[in-house]
């Protein structure tokens, strides 16, 4: 065998090779493929699956794992960060069989077709049997992923944001629904409700759209290297650095969810578009965790465009590009009304100051569900009941409730936390930055570019050749700490709700 850094990069190249057709395969599947296409679709993700684990788990890699481990100075420091990550995804699936991994993937793009289904028909039952069979492999691989972790649901939790646990989630969104209670008991004895009836006003899609359009890129999203298309849950597709995609969907009463929704896949797609060039072909091109990764398309959705010095400066865009629609409103009513908070049934149409809460039941579910407490036929029970106990609202079917989401047919159990994780970073980032960056006279003049640069090289840059612990220190000075986002909650919104010390 040639134990080479050259030969050892180049087996990683020809993983990352395999995983970029497996997601131009996943982007079709969930935007242009024909329902009928399923099954040879899943045949063909099986097969490449299939392959990808061979490559990245077969006996190849065991062996570069195994020589470069023991001899690491025959590896340059990039390299050694190669082989951090290569040997955490070796450690993960090689113990899989090959035969089980593509049967599970199959499963899962089976399982994405039929909830398209089952959301049209408002029914979970036809997901039911899929996300049974989910569950049952994902506890088949569990005692082969853990990697002393205490609970199954830890092992899970490990994979999306290395290190988490339960016992440093629970103190954390005990944390915030206690803080969330506080500035909602604020703002409802001392605020000002705002008017927001125009919220609803209708938009024309394709206005929508062009209006995604002109202000992501604005924001820094890059189109010789991204594309914007439509899907029934949006989300971000990162082939590499030059072609990263985003997509979004679009309702004429909702023009806030898409442009919203617009902005935060930017978020991610901008984070992909500035990885080190050094960084091609191998997994350091790519976010240290899915928290991290969060934090940025969170930092755009609500910490730059849920800002109110963004909307002094945009306002008077949106209006010029939305004609008569909006020409009765002015921008501190139209701010007031855009940051309206009330309990919604969609976790992605959540104001920020309630979106914890939809990712406290996911968390409770998804803890439930793999510690052994329930079982996936109780789900849609007892997401309406805690719905009802977090929110005070209750689905009026499965649609807008349990089959909202397409994370667990598509198998991402331990995922949800992370967009809970990515707030509390962008907060503290966004705290840190405004130090550095008169960040408010930025967002007033509509150039935001020393904003994007700001987040390019001290975050972006430097994907996952730091862990995330490293990155938040590097950056802030300090691990994670939730009170930037309680504070930068309550003060924004005691700003929208005009809210005073009566």
């Amino acid at each position: 065998m040639d134990n080479t850094q050259a030969a050892f990069l180049a087996l990683v190249k020809q993983v990352s090779l395999v995983r970029m057709n497996l997601t131009l395969l996943g982007w079709d599947a969930r935007t242009y493929l024909p329902p009928a296409g399923t099954d040879f679709r899943g045949e063909l993700t099986a097969s490449l699956s299939a392959q990808e684990l061979a490559l990245s788990a077969g006996p190849q890699m065991g062996k570069f794992v195994d020589y470069f481990t023991t001899h690491p100075t025959e590896l340059d420091a990039q390299a050694q960060q190669v082989l951090r990550l290569v040997k955490r995804d070796y450690d993960l699936n090689h113990d899989i069989p090959a035969a089980d991994y593509a049967d599970y993937q199959k499963t899962l793009t089976h399982a994405q077709q039929v909830w398209e289904t089952a959301r049209a028909a408002q029914d979970f039952s036809l997901l039911q049997p899929d996300l049974e069979k989910i569950v049952a492999m994902q506890k088949a691989f569990i005692p082969k992923w853990r990697n002393g972790q205490a609970t199954d649901y830890d092992v899970l939790l490990d994979q999306y944001e290395p290190g988490m646990t339960v016992a440093q989630l629970d103190p954390i969104m005990d944390t915030l629904k206690a803080g969330i209670k506080r500035i909602q008991h604020q703002l409802q004895t001392k605020g000002v409700a705002p008017r927001a009836d125009f919220m609803s006003r209708a938009v024309p899609e394709d206005l929508q759209e062009q209006l995604v359009r002109t202000v992501v890129q604005r924001l820094g999203y890059d189109f010789t290297k991204g594309d914007l298309s439509r899907s029934t849950h949006p989300f971000t597709v990162p082939l590499d650095r030059n072609d990263v995609r985003i997509t979004n969907r679009y309702d004429v009463h909702a023009f806030q969810m898409s442009l919203l929704g617009g902005i935060h896949e930017a978020g991610h797609g901008l984070y992909m578009q500035n990885f080190n060039p050094a960084y091609d072909y191998t997994p350091l091109a790519d976010a240290p965790s899915m928290g991290l990764h969060e934090s940025q398309s969170l930092f755009n959705e609500i910490f730059l465009a849920r800002n109110p010095a963004f909307w002094q400066g945009e306002y008077p865009r949106f209006q010029q590009a939305t004609g008569d629609i909006f020409a009765d409103i002015d921008e501190p009513t139209f701010y007031r009304g855009f940051m309206t908070t009330k309990p919604t049934l969609i976790r992605t149409e959540a104001d920020p100051l309630t979106y914890p809460l939809h990712i406290v039941v996911r968390y409770e579910l998804e803890k439930s569900l793999f510690n052994g407490e329930t079982t996936v036929a109780e789900l849609p029970a007892l997401w309406r009941q805690k719905y009802q106990d977090y929110l005070g609202i209750t689905p009026a079917n499965d649609t807008e409730g349990i089959l909202q989401d397409i994370h667990w047919p598509g198998g991402d159990f331990g995922y949800f936390p992370t967009y809970l994780l990515g707030q509390l970073y962008a907060a503290q980032f966004m705290h840190t930055m405004s130090q550095q960056l008169p960040v408010t006279e930025i967002l007033q003049s509509g150039d935001y570019h020393r904003i994007t640069q700001w987040r390019r090289e001290q975050i972006h840059w430097l994907g996952a050749s730091v862990t995330p612990q490293q990155l938040i220190q590097q950056v802030t000075g300090e691990p994670l700490n939730p009170q930037y986002w309680l504070d930068w909650m309550q003060q924004t919104f005691a700003t929208a709700y005009q809210v005073t010390d009566k």
